[in-house]
């Protein structure tokens, strides 16, 4: 099975000049319980389905399988989301021999940015940037399933 294997944190330093890609994206889930989540996002252009698995014990490792779909399917999925979308902008950053997603969120999440870096197995080591903060991994707060919540809650801005 597909695992995904990635780590968490907080940003809290200027990371815009070291971006080497940005891109804006619009996502939405069709299920967030935490057993599986089934995210519909709008990236660029392309759309995509995810499912998402539970996260073992550490919380850097779960279940995820990704299939492309066409931006207008997604469109269309997206109309029939719970409630909340998030929007956010995402930046790769390179960092040693890794590139960070970080994304920079909008509406009800605005001012929180988080970074990402995907791993080939939970031990392997890693370059951390001076912008890099605290580590959230595992914590459920930070998971895009919850931040839609927000969304829900407060609107879109």
């Amino acid at each position: 099975m597909p695992q995904e294997i990635e780590r968490k944190f907080l940003v809290a330093g200027n990371f815009k000049p070291f971006a080497s890609k940005c891109i804006r994206i619009t996502q939405g889930y069709l299920s967030s319980v935490s057993e599986r989540t089934v995210r519909v996002r709008v990236k660029g252009d392309t759309g995509y389905i995810t499912v998402k698995g539970l996260a073992n014990n550490s919380g850097i490792s779960r279940f995820e399988w990704e299939k492309e779909i066409p931006v207008s399917e997604a469109q269309e999925l997206l109309k029939i989301c719970e409630p909340g979308v998030i929007d956010k902008t995402r930046y790769l950053v390179p960092a040693g021999n890794h590139v960070f997603e970080v994304d920079e969120f909008y509406g009800g999440n605005k001012g929180l940015t988080i970074a990402e870096i995907e791993l080939s197995s939970e031990d392997e080591a890693f370059e951390k940037p001076f912008w890099l903060g605290q580590e959230v991994t595992g914590d459920v707060r930070y998971y895009n399933s919850m931040l839609v919540k927000n969304e829900e809650n407060r609107g879109n801005t």
